[in-house]
Formats: C-alpha cells, sequence, structure tokens
C-alpha cells in the first residue's frame, strides 16, 4: 500500500470518528434537552396543583366569610328582635302599675261626685252645720288626695279653650265679652290616670252671636 492510501485511509477514519463523536454529542444534547422539557413539565403540573389548591383555598375562604356574615346578620337581628320583645314587655308592665287602677279610680270618683253634691247642699255659715260640712270636707279632700298619690288628677277647664279630647260639651250659650268656644261653667270635672282620661269634664261652651 502507498503513502497516499495510507494516509486517505486514516484521514476516512478520522472523519467517522468526528462524526460518531458529533452524533454522540447530538444524543447527549438531546436526551438533555427531553429531560429539561419533563422537568418543566413537572414544573409546570406542580404549579398546576398548587395555583387549583390556591382557588380551592379562596373559595373556601369567600364561603366561610359569607357564612360569618350572614351568622352575624342572624344575632344582630335576634338580638334586635329580644331588645324589642324586652322592651315591649317593659312598657306593657309600666302600663299595668299605671293603669291597674283605672276601673278603681272610676268608682272612687263616684264618692267624690256624692260628697261634692253634698257639701252643696249644706249651709257652711250655719253654725248647725257648720261641723257636717267641714267633717264632709275633710272626707272629700283626703280622698282626692289619695287619688292623687296615685297619679288620678281633676281635669277643671273652667274659663279654658274647649278641648274636645278632655271636655264633653252638655250645652252651648252666647256669652257678651267671651270668646266662642270657651268653657264657662264646668258641671262635672273631669279627671286623668297618670295621663290618660279616665273621664271627661262635663262643661258649658260660649258660642258666637248668630
Amino acid at each position: 500500500m502507498t503513502t497516499e492510501s495510507t494516509n486517505n485511509s486514516k484521514d476516512a477514519e478520522q472523519e467517522v470518528n468526528e462524526v460518531e463523536v458529533n452524533t454522540a454529542e447530538v444524543e447527549v444534547t438531546a436526551e438533555g434537552d427531553v429531560e429539561q422539557v419533563a422537568e418543566q413539565t413537572e414544573e409546570v403540573e406542580v404549579l398546576s396543583a398548587e395555583e387549583q389548591k390556591i382557588i380551592e383555598l379562596e373559595q373556601a375562604l369567600a364561603e366561610s366569610q359569607a357564612t360569618v356574615a350572614n351568622q352575624k346578620d342572624s344575632v344582630i337581628r335576634a338580638k334586635a328582635e329580644v331588645d324589642n320583645m324586652r322592651r315591649r314587655a317593659a312598657q306593657d308592665v309600666d302600663k299595668a302599675k299605671k293603669f291597674a287602677l283605672e276601673k278603681f279610680a272610676g268608682e272612687m270618683l263616684n264618692v267624690v261626685d256624692n260628697l261634692e253634691r253634698g257639701l252643696a247642699t249644706i249651709d257652711s255659715e250655719s253654725e248647725e252645720q257648720k261641723a257636717t260640712f267641714e267633717g264632709v270636707n275633710l272626707t272629700l279632700q283626703g280622698l282626692l288626695s289619695g287619688l292623687e298619690k296615685f297619679g288620678v288628677k281633676a281635669v277643671d277647664p273652667q274659663d279654658q279653650p274647649f278641648n274636645p279630647e278632655l271636655h264633653q260639651a252638655m250645652s252651648m250659650q252666647e256669652v257678651e265679652g267671651v270668646e266662642p268656644n270657651t268653657v264657662i261653667a264646668v258641671m262635672q270635672k273631669g279627671y286623668e290616670l297618670n295621663g290618660r282620661l279616665v273621664r271627661p269634664a262635663m262643661v258649658m261652651v260660649s258660642k258666637a252671636k248668630a
């Protein structure tokens, strides 16, 4: 074999070796790329799982917050309802205390009327009737004082404007120099119990000239 042939053979072998080396390097690079892609895919899957978990947790938190808000609203409404019930109960008790004596007061007013009518028939200037007058008058004042302690007050609207909520007009009359719709006479006093009308005052009212 000639020297030239030998050199050509060596060059060919060298080229083959270089090709094999390049191929190996390509294979290694390809394997590395595949591994890198696989790792990136795993990272993406891990991130997706974490994101999904975060979304689930956020949804659960929102639901919990909504539940807490609903429960808080229910508690507030329940508390308000209980407060209203207590307030109504307290008002009912207060009314019961204030007006429990309404019927009793009404009966006592009949006694007051009888004592006042009895006094009207007694001559306080007469020596013979003076003691009787003083006795009846003391009894009347004691009864009125006792009723007043329990919230019973007289409605005596003499010379006051007529008030249909407190007075009952029994008659009307023209009176010179008196404004129309003025109480000119009280036939029977009215009474209130703690601000509530027990009996209206029976009155005579002035009217305008025809």
